[in-house]
């Protein structure tokens, strides 16, 4: 078997790449030993500045976690009044039950008419707000007690939204329309879709 001038060419070029390879492989390089990072400090003087730089944070510790626990605490009462319920609609049925029994608590009782339940929406960065709107007959000074009873609960309720309009001039009474939201917890609100057209 002869081999051709183009073949030659190829086993010297293959030869002089292994020669190069096997150079760079195995060259000494000019710093052979590793170098060793010491953490320690050089002396003395520098381990005990150190020591006490340590001692200063670790005594700080103790005050940054009394904070930290005293504001766990007043957030924990302060969410206490979110609306209970493991999922939105309990969280809206609640809030409906709330202003249902404010409502027959009156004298004489207010009979709840049409009721509309609201969507829940994010409000802040760590909350969601629920609304629910109920229409009710009614005399003034009857809901002027239940705007004062929706204010004084313990949940955070509060009126978003009035409409007051006559219904009876010879018995004073009024139609009433009237929404009330109320917190609840981030993980109640729905997560928006965003993206497609569809």
């Amino acid at each position: 078997m002869t081999l051709q001038r183009r073949d030659k060419r190829a086993l010297a070029g293959l030869g002089v790449a292994v020669v190069l390879s096997l150079a760079i492989a195995f060259w000494p390089s000019g710093d052979s030993a590793p170098q060793v990072v010491s953490a320690l400090p050089a002396s003395i003087p520098q381990a005990e500045q150190r020591l006490d730089q340590l001692n200063k944070i670790v005594a700080t510790v103790a005050g940054k976690q009394k904070v930290l626990d005293a504001l766990n605490a007043q957030l924990a009462a302060h969410e206490k009044g979110l609306l209970p319920g493991d999922t939105a609609a309990q969280a809206q049925a609640g809030l409906l039950k709330r202003v249902q029994s404010l409502a027959r608590a009156q004298s004489p009782p207010i009979d709840i008419g049409q009721v509309e339940m609201g969507s829940i929406r994010p409000i802040a960065k760590s909350y969601g707000e629920t609304q629910v709107t109920v229409a009710a007959i009614c005399r003034i000074e009857q809901l002027v007690q239940l705007l004062a009873d929706l204010s004084a609960q313990p949940e955070l309720i509060a009126t978003s939204d009035l409409q007051v309009n006559v219904a009876d001039s010879t018995k004073k009474t009024v139609t009433v329309r009237l929404t009330v939201s109320g917190l609840v917890p981030l993980k109640l609100v729905p997560e928006r879709k965003t993206g497609g057209l569809f």
